[in-house]
């Protein structure tokens, strides 16, 4: 292996991000690769007519001190603000009550901007789908696509990690990348005025169905924009993998349900997220073999969110510095 081979990072969402960004501020050659257009991942904002609504994580909290430094910047710079720290609750039988906690952080204009600021200067090929089996090893030295690199760190939920890794090459990576994932539909409704009352800023929803949780962008965003975002439950989405948009009807009239409106949205669109979240989390903060392949993300974390998947990039790359530096 040659010294100015790089440690290739494969998934720019929060936790790919945070690997590379310390590899590269510790001078180590590191390159980022991600099949979208755009940094971000599952923090992922939607645009209508100009305006971004978070399609995917929802918010984030705020716990380590070391995190709550990046958030910092992130306020300084008017990217990210206070929210709230008390949601709604409601149970299929329409009971209705409050939950209060750590103060939510929502953004103004998307979470993605969050992954983006951190992204700023670091190399990254877009629009890069890695294939199956791809990560193997030739002679000792892992390969990305036939290409000899120093690691290959994936960024990305356990099941589509596991299936660019080649077992025979990598087999204590296999067997590391065995956390499920649920899904969840993603429906943003855009009204053509704010119509309801009975929404707080957002909504967790017990024992539904169809839908887990429902966000008011417009008090999420502080510009009271008339735009509501709901997700699914696992249940409801995987019927509606192959096809999304079938399984936005039934989510609609729930939404309009628990918001306590009649109207109907200007414009809706479904995203699908296959993998979501983990279904649990577990105590080790990231993955790195012997073969050279390291795995972070979320569900590198005893609480899944947006700061453990942070902490999870952040600590694999402090460990391939002490490996490389």
């Amino acid at each position: 292996m040659r010294v100015d081979e790089p440690v290739v990072v494969v998934g720019a969402g929060i936790s790919g991000v945070a690997c590379a960004r310390v590899l590269t501020e510790a001078g180590v050659p590191v390159e980022l690769v991600d099949r979208g257009r755009r940094p971000g991942g599952r923090m992922a904002s939607r645009r209508h007519e100009g305006r971004p609504a978070d399609i995917g994580a929802s918010y984030f909290t705020v716990s380590d001190p070391a995190f709550e430094e990046v958030v910092r910047r992130w306020e300084q710079a008017d990217l990210a603000r206070p929210w709230t720290d008390t949601f709604g609750v409601v149970s299929a039988a329409g009971e209705r009550s409050t939950t209060s906690g750590p103060v939510r952080w929502g953004t103004t204009g998307g979470i993605r901007s969050l992954v983006e600021a951190l992204a700023v200067d670091l190399p990254i090929t877009h629009a890069h789908e890695v294939g199956e089996g791809a990560v193997s090893l030739r002679d000792g030295t892992p390969t990305l696509e036939d290409r000899p690199v120093r690691a290959v760190v994936l960024a990305m939920p356990d099941p589509q990690a596991a299936r660019l890794v080649d077992p025979p090459a990598h087999p204590d990576a296999v067997a590391g990348l065995t956390t499920a994932y649920e899904a969840v539909l993603a429906l943003t409704a855009v009204f053509d005025e704010r119509c309801w009352e009975e929404l707080p800023d957002g909504l967790f929803v017990n024992d539904d169905p169809v839908l887990s949780w429902i966000a008011d962008d417009g008090r999420r965003r502080c510009d009271g924009g008339p735009v509501l975002v709901a997700h699914s439950t696992d249940a409801h989405a995987r019927p509606h993998l192959a096809d999304p948009p079938a399984g936005g009807p039934a989510m609609l009239a729930v939404l309009r349900e628990y918001a306590g409106t009649d109207r109907d949205p200007v414009h809706s669109a479904v995203h699908r997220w296959t993998f979501a979240k983990p279904a649990h989390g577990r105590p080790e903060t990231f993955l790195l073999t012997d073969t050279g392949v390291g795995a972070c993300g979320d569900s590198w974390s005893e609480k899944p969110r947006v700061e453990g998947a942070w902490l999870s990039g952040t600590a694999l790359g402090q460990e391939l510095v002490r490996r490389f530096g």
